[in-house]
């Protein structure tokens, strides 16, 4: 299993809302939502002749104190346009200025698309806690994944998170919507095998249709199964049903508390494998016992009314 940086803690990202960073009343209701992760855009939901205005009201959000003062456990991102386009350079100076959780790279093809963004932020000298994620939206994207998701594992790497933007994604393809994603399934599996074989986070694509809760809890209830660890939102509606869908179920947890009380009894602690309740249990079992832990703490400690911890 991948080493866990000290500079990415274990955080629970059940639900990551964008909220355009133009719209001033979804900023101001911030506080009040129970995302685990506010990704901030100035890229899609911002139209070209109103970056520069979106951009401004993203350094005033940060300048004012709005953004030290949500709740604690939400995690800040700013989802950045392309150093490509006109506007990313600007973007990243701003970004970076702003100091959030974390800086969004949208339209990630190739390593070098996050190696960019790393050496720019280290010309300005930006703390190695600011972390990067990827969104993964092109074919080209998608058959890159495992190549992308290896920059997590060289020195000084700041990408934690893998983000499937699957509007991009079918428009590029011209995959058809379809309940379940039956022709969509495969590459989304793709992503998640490239950020689990290199210890990051994944996140599942959107779901259009706010209105449509029902809708909206089967395809999250599609994404755990397939390994996500959340979902990108696009309306408050939404957090709720995937914070209960991502969340960690009581049974789970008692799971993960038994293999690391098991562990830690004086005959286990210098074993790699042990045996528990009639299973043959790992170090590797362990680790991710311990994740699984430390990340229900810091869902409870959101004490945001789930039924799963």
């Amino acid at each position: 299993m991948t080493q866990t940086s000290p500079f990415r803690p274990v955080r629970p990202r059940r639900s990551a809302l964008y909220l355009p960073a133009n719209n001033a009343r979804a900023l101001e209701k911030l506080p009040q939502l129970a995302c685990d992760s506010a990704v901030i855009d100035l890229e899609d939901s911002v139209a070209p002749g109103a970056k520069d205005e979106a951009r401004e009201s993203l350094r005033r959000f940060f300048r004012d104190g709005r953004a030290a003062a949500l709740p604690d456990g939400v995690e800040t991102v700013i989802r950045i346009n392309s150093l490509s386009s006109p506007w990313g350079a600007e973007d990243l100076l701003a970004a970076r200025g702003c100091k959030p959780g974390a800086i969004l790279i949208p339209k990630v093809e190739t390593p070098e698309d996050i190696i960019a963004v790393e050496d720019a932020l280290e010309q300005t000298d930006a703390a190695l806690s600011l972390r990067l994620w990827a969104m993964i939206e092109t074919p080209r994207g998608v058959m890159n994944a495992g190549h992308i998701a290896r920059t997590a594992r060289s020195d000084g790497a700041r990408l934690d998170c893998l983000i499937t933007g699957t509007n991009d994604l079918m428009k590029e393809t011209g995959v058809a919507s379809l309940p379940g994603r039956p022709w969509l399934s495969s590459w989304l599996m793709q992503i998640v095998l490239a950020a689990r074989a290199y210890g990051l986070d994944v996140l599942d694509g959107v779901y259009n249709d706010f209105r449509d809760e029902a809708g909206l809890k089967r395809e999250c209830d599609e994404g755990r199964a397939m390994g996500f660890d959340g979902k990108t939102l696009i309306h408050p509606a939404q957090i709720g049903p995937a914070n209960q869908a991502f969340g960690i179920p009581a049974g789970q947890l008692a799971e993960a508390k038994a293999i690391a009380e098991a562990f830690s009894l004086p005959e286990n602690q210098d074993r790699g494998v042990i045996s528990l309740d009639g299973k043959m249990v790992e170090r590797l079992h362990l680790e991710m016992a311990e994740r699984l832990i430390e990340k229900a703490a810091r869902i409870a400690a959101r004490h945001d009314g789930d039924h799963t911890t």
